[in-house]
C-alpha cells in the first residue's frame, strides 16, 4: 500500500526489489510487485489473505460476508 500522493511506477518497484535484496538478501527479492490502494480486510481488521491468493491465481473469492466495506 503505498503512502498519500505516491504512485507505483517501474522504478519504485526495482529501488524495492534493490532494498530488499541490500537488507535480505537475493533469495528474498519478489519477482514481482503490485501496488494497491487498500487491503481486503475483516471487520476485526485481519487481512484477508484468502482473497489475494484467489484474486492473484484467478480463482473465485467465495465468502465475503465477513469483508469490511
Amino acid at each position: 500500500i503505498l503512502n498519500s500522493g505516491l504512485t507505483g511506477s517501474k522504478d519504485l518497484e526495482e529501488a524495492l526489489k534493490l532494498h530488499v535484496r541490500h537488507e535480505a538478501g537475493p533469495i528474498a527479492v519478489p519477482t514481482s510487485i503490485v501496488f494497491v490502494n487498500d487491503l481486503p480486510k475483516t471487520r476485526s481488521g485481519k487481512i484477508m489473505r484468502r482473497l489475494l491468493r484467489a484474486q492473484l491465481l484467478g480463482q473465485p473469492v467465495g465468502d465475503t460476508s465477513t469483508l469490511a466495506d
